[in-house]
């Protein structure tokens, strides 16, 4: 079959479920416990807890594990900005460490550079689909005494010799958010194999509620009814997914392997595409590796060509378009000004956001070509990467 669904019958029938209670008080949370139970099932994992989308995630992972001011975490410039947001909303100090010149993943031996004193945990985001070198970063890790944290947003059901990217760190990250593998519109998941963390994760997500935890969602009738109930044991947010939302999630999580099996898929036929085209680099990928392709990526080695050039003239011949990779984080406005909304007070003095800090990646992110791979009818995909093998001939 050529033609795939996004959203199914499986989807809208559990959407009908949470409507047909009316938002009853009693009934509330109880799609969002299957959700749980399920991800955690398809994960490998002990504990799943849902979230309203994958930047509270990070947040929240980085305060289970005690990260607050003063604290360092290490994360990668090249991704979305929000892996650097969860660590402004810890009140904490992101220090950016470099990538692979041929993964494009965070490299472990920057991260060891980039630690001192004060470095608390690390993020590292399995970019593209692919994870990063595991065992290098938790031998890291390990011997200084450093939470590891996933960000798998774009990495569902991709593999790590043999195991399962989101079982590799301490608290695993994932987005719900339109673009990912599986969607609700917005939402996120963090999965740990720990009870302590767990249990953090649920309090500190749900207002701080003393009577949650780990596989306890929501407090109940009776606490609610007794005045002498303490319900918050500590601060806590607000970042619960809504039961309509979990119904969307569940039914994208039991046609998970369909969802990412589509974009392997179209990400085959791009891959055959760049195959002859000494001017392009694909995304290395190890032999004990499987990417999830959120997007399939090349490189651009020829600067003669130029990254617009090649956009323009795949456009020209029909191409739908590519996506540039993000501009670096620290790149951006917001560090550029220092606009972190008084968080910029916060930083340690000694951290450092200038040009040069990442030299592969502030080389590799003007010439990275991001093709998308969420191509719900395979022909389109055929078509797109014939376009792709017309548009390098052109330039051979």
């Amino acid at each position: 079959m050529n033609v795939f669904e996004r959203i199914s019958e499986k989807e809208r029938q559990y959407v009908e479920e949470v409507l047909s209670m009316n938002f009853r008080t009693s009934a509330n949370s109880k799609m969002t416990r299957r959700l749980e139970e399920a991800f955690a099932e398809k994960f490998d994992s002990k504990y799943a807890v849902a979230f309203c989308n994958g930047t509270a995630t990070l947040h929240i992972a980085l305060e289970a594990v005690g990260v607050g001011l003063g604290d360092e975490v290490i994360v990668p410039p090249l991704t979305m900005s929000s892996t650097t947001y969860g660590v402004l909303h810890a009140n904490a100090t992101p220090v950016f460490a470099d990538v692979d010149s041929e993964t494009f993943e965070i490299s472990a031996e920057s991260i060891e550079k980039c630690i001192t004193p004060r470095t608390k945990a690390i993020i590292v985001v399995s970019l593209f689909g692919l994870a990063p070198d595991f065992d290098a970063i938790n031998a890291i890790a390990k011997k200084h005494g450093l939470a590891v944290i996933e960000d798998d947003a774009q990495c569902f059901l991709g593999k790590y010799k043999g195991k399962t990217v989101g079982t590799l760190g301490d608290i695993a990250s994932f987005s719900f958010q339109s673009s990912k593998h599986m969607t609700c519109g917005e939402g996120g998941m963090l999965i740990t194999q720990s009870p302590e963390l767990a249990d953090k994760i649920r309090k500190y997500s749900c207002l701080g509620y003393a009577s949650v935890g780990s596989k306890i969602g929501k407090i109940s009738k009776t606490d609610i009814q007794d005045p002498d109930y303490c319900r918050h044991g500590s601060l806590g947010w607000n970042y619960r997914l809504s039961d309509v939302c979990s119904a969307v999630a569940l039914g994208q999580v039991e046609r998970l392997e369909e969802l990412v099996d589509l974009r392997k898929k179209s990400a085959e036929l791009f891959d055959d595409a760049v195959k002859d085209a000494s001017f392009l680099t694909p995304q290395k990928i190890g032999e004990e590796y499987e990417s999830s392709f959120w997007a399939f990526v090349t490189k651009i080695n020829d600067d003669s060509i130029g990254w617009r050039t090649f956009r323009d003239k795949y456009m020209e011949l029909g191409g739908d378009g590519i996506y540039a990779a993000w501009k670096l984080t620290y790149q951006e406005p917001m560090f550029r000004n220092m606009t972190l909304l008084r968080r910029e007070g916060l930083l340690n003095k000694e951290a450092c956001y200038d040009d040069g800090i990442c030299p592969v990646a502030e080389h590799l992110q003007p010439r990275l070509l991001q093709f998308k791979t969420n191509y719900f009818d395979l022909n389109e995909a055929e078509q797109q990467a014939e376009i792709l093998r017309k548009t390098i001939n052109y330039f051979k």
